[in-house]
């Protein structure tokens, strides 16, 4: 439905109201004081056409806007934060990692995990969780400390 303007005289403002056709011409209520108020012309005026199921303004260039850069067309699956085309323009800004390289970066952040893991494990072996009726410490699998 569209959106027509009208202007009260009682409170010098202008409002919005969204009408049917039929009703346009007649007066409407305003908001604050609930006085008849009459249709002026728009004080704005937005155009804009569907292109691919998205609203586009007019004038069209026909390009379109990914994270605030313009790009030629929209992207096509992938990652929604990045476009073949602005990551065409960056170029690679990382050098590409050797086979060896990569090989010992994997191999040292296994040895992290695994150490901490040990680390962890051998902190739950020490601790003790609570005492059992004749008050002695137990484990968590329940067995008493010997």
């Amino acid at each position: 439905m569209p959106v027509y303007e009208y202007y009260c005289e009682p409170c010098d403002g202008i409002f919005e109201l969204v009408r049917t056709m039929r009703e346009a011409d007649e007066p409407g209520s305003c908001p604050l004081c609930d006085e008849d108020a009459q249709r002026v012309m728009p004080s704005t005026f937005n155009a804009f056409i569907m292109r691919g199921g998205f609203p586009r303004k007019i004038p069209d260039k026909g390009t379109y806007w990914h994270m605030g850069k313009e790009v030629s067309q929209l992207s096509r699956g992938g990652d929604p934060y990045t476009h073949p085309e602005i990551e065409a323009k960056k170029g690679n800004q990382t050098p590409p990692v050797s086979k060896q390289d990569f090989v010992d970066t994997v191999d040292k952040r296994r040895e992290e995990r695994r150490a901490k893991r040990e680390r962890r494990r051998a902190e739950l072996e020490n601790k003790w969780h609570w005492k059992d009726k004749r008050g002695e410490l137990v484990k968590r699998k329940g067995f008493r400390k010997s």
